[in-house]
């Protein structure tokens, strides 16, 4: 068996675009249609920032760790990696806090976008029908 180098401009050019199974709506929709709003874009976004703000605070905490451990007894290099511990801890803290005050606010008020991104399900009552 022999293998061609592929050409990809060769290849966009030989490839079949099939509008009508476009048009039949073989191909999944658009997330965003012409009717989106700020609160749609920002819960989706929710459980991406708060990701992201873990994974940092765990390097940030590793790396204060790290400095710790090579300090070697300078008293600086110490203060300096005590100072990023300190700073990782209360970063936790404070995206702990956003994190369940943001559920305890979407239960008690019964936001559905918010009860939605933490899974509560979608117009469930928290505290009776609507």
């Amino acid at each position: 068996m022999v293998l061609e180098p592929v050409h990809h401009k060769n290849m966009l050019a030989q490839t079949p675009i099939d509008f009508e199974q476009i048009q039949k709506g073989a191909f999944p929709a658009p997330k965003y249609t012409t009717n989106v709003n700020v609160g749609q874009i920002i819960s989706d976004l929710f459980p991406i920032i708060f990701t992201v703000t873990g994974i940092l605070l765990l390097i940030y905490l590793l790396l204060g760790g790290f400095q710790l451990m090579f300090a070697a007894g300078d008293p600086k290099k110490v203060q300096g990696a005590w100072g990023k511990i300190t700073n990782a801890i209360i970063g936790f803290v404070i995206i702990f806090i956003a994190y369940w005050l943001t559920q305890l606010i979407g239960k008690i008020f019964n936001i559905e976008i918010i009860n939605s991104i933490f899974g509560f399900g979608a117009g469930s009552p928290v505290h009776g029908p609507r």
